[in-house]
């Protein structure tokens, strides 16, 4: 079994990102017998070719997505993704939309095909701090998310809080819905993350298994 995790590279002018040393985390740390990760870092641009490219090439039973967002101390997993691209600043390829669609004349919402209240329970009943979300923004995460959740396999996008391995993220804030953290332990390293992230892949294996014996 395969899981495809994509994170995002640095943007606006930050040096890190922390959904891609969150991934590397995760990654480094994985060793469940029977469950491949595979890590692709994405570009912070409005173009779902790199990751229909990554998905083409690893052919994954599951997609999990990361992003980073500012404002927010728990890891959220997103409901849906709407179809609309609106930056506060422009992606890394210079583009900087003001509410076109993502798919002409696409559907206005697509939903995650993961269980994000079971997600959110695993990660809470390992202890750490999780919330559900309904509000990815409007940038490049919530484009991504609306791509992947329209592959035809389980995928989720997840946020989890921009941290820095020193002082404060300037970017950050193009995800909506700031968020206070939940009672468990809220995430302070890149460690943090990628076992926070671990904790919840149990119930997207089971997502696979439950799609391959659908056939969908």
């Amino acid at each position: 079994m395969r899981i495809l995790v994509t994170s995002f590279e640095p943007f606006g002018g930050d040096p890190e990102n922390a959904s891609r040393e969150a991934m590397r985390a995760l990654l480094a740390g994985w060793s469940e017998p029977g469950a491949e990760l595979v890590g692709v870092e994405l570009p912070v641009v409005f173009d779902a070719a790199p990751l229909h490219a990554a998905v083409a090439e690893h052919r994954p039973d599951a997609v999990v997505c990361l992003g980073e967002a500012g404002g927010r101390e728990a890891i959220t997993p997103e409901h849906v993704a709407v179809n609309e691209m609106r930056a506060r600043i422009a992606d890394n390829a210079g583009f900087q939309p003001q509410g076109e669609a993502i798919v002409a004349g696409g559907e206005g919402e697509r939903t995650a095909s993961v269980d994000v209240d079971a997600l959110v329970g695993a990660m809470s009943e390992a202890g750490w701090a999780a919330e559900p979300s309904v509000d990815a923004g409007r940038f490049v995460c919530n484009f991504v998310a609306y791509h992947a959740y329209g592959l035809g396999v389980p995928a989720v996008f997840i946020h989890v809080p921009a941290l820095r391995s020193a002082g404060e993220a300037s970017v950050g804030a193009e995800t909506g819905g700031t968020m206070a953290a939940s009672t468990g332990r809220v995430p302070r390293t890149f460690a943090d993350l990628g076992e926070a992230l671990a904790s919840q892949l149990t119930v997207i294996l089971h997502a696979c298994e439950k799609s391959s014996k659908t056939g969908r």
